[in-house]
Formats: C-alpha cells, sequence, structure tokens
C-alpha cells in the first residue's frame, strides 16, 4: 500500500511510550529508541524505511540515531533520513531527537577517520548537510582513538556543542576508566557528558563490570545499543542459519558467532519468553530495560511488522526473581562482543 502523501503523525504517540530521563540531564528519551545502522541505506528500499519511522513516531519512537558511515554505501543512511526529514518529519523538528556519530571510516587519507579534531569537526559538518538539519541533539564520539589525546577527541564535542551544532554529545564503546576521564574533561569544558551508547544484551554483559556503576555516579545516561545481538536473540535463527539474514551476508554478524553454544542459549531463552507471553525479541528488550540505569534499548528494523514486534516489549517489563535467576543461567556471554577493541583501548597508546 503507497504511503499517504502528507503524513500526520498518530495524535496518541506520546500515551503510546514510557519515557525514561537521560541520567540527571533534563532530556527524556523513549525506552526504545530507533537505530539507522541497518536497513536504511541507498541498496535498501526507501519507501519500506520511511513507513518505519512513519510508524516509529507514531508509537511516540522520538529518537533516531545515526552516524556518519551508515549505509551502505557511506553516508546513505543519514541522506535518506534528510529526504524523510523535509518529506514527513520537518513540521515536528522539535519533537525528535535526532543523534550521529563519528569515529570509524568515511573517507579516504589521514582526516577520515578515528577521533581527531580535524575528522570530528569536519564528519559533523558533512552529517548536518546531508540529513539537512542546523543542528543534532546528540553527537557522539564513536569508538576510543588510540592514537588521539583524549583531551582532543572531547574538546571537538565541546567545539560542536558551543557552535551550535549539536545540543549534547556523548561516547560510545568507552571503558569504565575512560568513561571517567572523558566525563571529566567534558565537565572542565563546560559541556557534560549526557549519555554512553554501548553494545550490550542477554550474550554481551560486558556494561555490569563497572561501566554501569560509573555512568550512575557521573549523572550519565546509557543507551544500550544491539540488545537482540544482532538478531541472535529473535527467532530467525532457533532452527538453523536462514538464507537471506544478515548473518548469510558477510556483514557484521558472521555464521561464526552462531556457535552451536550460543544457538542453544538462544533457544532456552526462547522457552522462558513463551512462558511469559512474549517473543524472544521482546523479552531482550524487557531485560535489557529491566535495570534503570539503562535510559533506553537501541533496536533496528527491517519492516513495519517487525517494528512493531520489538515495540510491544513495552508490554511486559517486569521479571519475577525467579525468571531473573533463570535467565541468568543462560544469558552468559557469547564472545559476540565486536566492539570489544574500543573498550579496551587506550588513548596515547598507539594503534
Amino acid at each position: 500500500m503507497p504511503l499517504a502523501t502528507t503524513y500526520l503523525p498518530a495524535p496518541e504517540r506520546y500515551q503510546a511510550m514510557t519515557y525514561r530521563r537521560c541520567g540527571r540531564s533534563g532530556l527524556d528519551l523513549p525506552a526504545i529508541s530507533l537505530g539507522l545502522w541497518q536497513n536504511f541505506g541507498g541498496a535498501d528500499v526507501f519507501e519500506i524505511g520511511r513507513a518505519v519511522l512513519r510508524r516509529a513516531f507514531d508509537r511516540g519512537v522520538t529518537h533516531f540515531d545515526l552516524a556518519n558511515n551508515y549505509g551502505p554505501p557511506y553516508g546513505s543512511a543519514e541522506e535518506n533520513f534528510g529526504r524523510i526529514m523535509a518529506l514527513d518529519f520537518r513540521p515536528y523538528r522539535d519533537e525528535l531527537v535526532v543523534s550521529t556519530k563519528a569515529g570509524y571510516d568515511m573517507w579516504p587519507g589521514p582526516y577520515g577517520n578515528w577521533g581527531s579534531r580535524k575528522y570530528l569537526t569536519a564528519s559533523l559538518d558533512q552529517s548536518l548537510k546531508r540529513m539537512g538539519l542546523e543542528y543534532v541533539d546528540i553527537f557522539y564520539s564513536h569508538r576510543v582513538d588510540p592514537r588521539t589525546p583524549l583531551e582532543e577527541t572531547m574538546s571537538a564535542l565541546d567545539r560542536a556543542v558551543h557552535q551550535g551544532k549539536a545540543l549534547y554529545v556523548g561516547i560510545s564503546s568507552y571503558s569504565a576508566e575512560l568513561t571517567r576521564q572523558a566525563a571529566a574533561i567534558l565537565k572542565d569544558l563546560g559541556t557534560p557528558c549526557l549519555i554512553h551508547q554501548p553494545s550490550y544484551s542477554m550474550l554481551n554483559r560486558w556494561i555490569e563490570g563497572g561501566l554501569l556503576d560509573s555512568a550512575e555516579e557521573l549523572g550519565i545516561g546509557v543507551i544500550a545499543f544491539s540488545p537482540l545481538a544482532q538478531g541472535m536473540l529473535t527467532n530467525k535463527y532457533l532452527h538453523g542459519v536462514p538464507e537471506g539474514t544478515r548473518a548469510t551476508k558477510g556483514g557484521s554478524l558472521a555464521t561464526k558467532l552462531l556457535t552451536q553454544e550460543n544457538l542453544e542459549r538462544v533457544r532456552a531463552l526462547d522457552a522462558i519468553a513463551d512462558r511469559r507471553g512474549q517473543t524472544l525479541a521482546q523479552m531482550a528488550l524487557a531485560w535489557v530495560l529491566r535495570d534503570p540505569r539503562v535510559t533506553s534499548a537501541l533496536i533496528g528494523a527491517r519492516n513495519v511488522a517487525q517494528l512493531d514486534d520489538s515495540l510491544d516489549a513495552l508490554k511486559n517489563l517486569a521479571f519475577t526473581k525467579d525468571e531473573l535467576v533463570e535467565i541468568d543461567r543462560y544469558a552468559t556471554e557469547g564472545e559476540i562482543n565486536l566492539w570489544r577493541e574500543s573498550s579496551t583501548a587506550r588513548p596515547g597508546a598507539g594503534r
């Protein structure tokens, strides 16, 4: 069915979502936010992505998360988002939280990667142009740069705020120790660190080793990306690896991560979800949100039906003590943290 030419959001959209305060800031985020890492690039069907974004906003999702190199090709997710902003969301810009990031490979040469002031500044300018925005609500350092002083990376974030190109700043995949250091530098500069975006799921629990405690102490919000372990914590792989799924496309979810041990854990967790009257994806999202220190869970969606299934997790966020104990038997490390290098890096150590 073709989309309506004029988009009018659902009037009850804010009653459909739960919002949580981001750390000790004044900003609320939806308990579930939408990321455009996959499915919104130039290689994807534009109208499907547009329908997903419309549906998300209709259900109270006010936060859309991007990065400079989301696609493929690089930059195309931001370009498509910019088109959707112009077509549908321009009248509602002040109701949206738009974030983007820089830190990974974007353009050739020594200035198109990592965390230098030059790269971060140029990248944000390019992102704003692609999206047709005057500012983003949150600008992140996407990963630790082991060869650039942390002070330089944080000063670039601070400069974005003082130039009016970002309202808040955040970091992604930083260790607890570096989070403390980054927050201290930003505080001295007068730009508090709003938020940390780490990977976190039932098969990737590294942030429980101190990062959540540090974020709480510092008043920093946490938004968990890959809470469904890139699709592993869904019904896709319960009976093997179907053709056409992300695991068969040579991307970030490689078949080598779908070990027999991980699949056995996933099947056991699916049985628990079934007893709760939820899909596995819904339980996985509810589980991430069980900790009040997690402000939001960041999901992707291939289509509207998948989006709706994830958002329906909000219908049952409560766990009994017995359920959590049983889940802990299977929610163990699956060696799927593809971002460990960043969270263990040290600025000045070289690369």
